[in-house]
């Protein structure tokens, strides 16, 4: 199971942390990564971690949000700065064996998704 929380409103330029806690399978194989959609539009892969400490960014993210793991906690975090009106979002973790990360942030193919947790960026 995953749960996704530290959603909620925001001003541009603004900073929010987004959490996503992790139970009911072994951290270690796994990598967790960040989705999200916005109203009408189709849902994006934003970041993940993986279990042997790779990370990817989405080129609409990068230089501005960080991910980041804390696995005695089976936590994965999500540093939003600098945030933007187009990064409002309904904010999904998801996981998936780390062999397919590379492939699944691509297509949405993850095993396990958490509920989401809505970020708004008002301008």
């Amino acid at each position: 199971q995953l749960q996704a929380s530290g959603g909620g409103l925001v001003q541009a330029g603004g900073s929010l942390r987004l959490s996503c806690a992790v139970s009911g399978f072994t951290f270690d194989d796994y990598a967790i990564a960040w989705f999200r959609q916005a109203p009408g539009k189709d849902r994006e892969g934003v970041s993940y971690i993986s279990s042997d400490g790779s990370t990817y960014y989405a080129a609409s993210v990068k230089g501005r949000f960080t991910i980041s793991s804390d696995n005695a906690k089976k936590t994965v975090y999500l540093r939003m700065n600098k945030l933007k009106p187009e990064d409002t979002a309904l904010y999904y973790c998801a996981a998936v064996e780390r062999t397919r990360i590379t492939y699944a942030i691509r297509t949405g193919g993850m095993e396990y998704w958490g509920k989401g947790t809505l970020v708004t960026v008002s301008s």
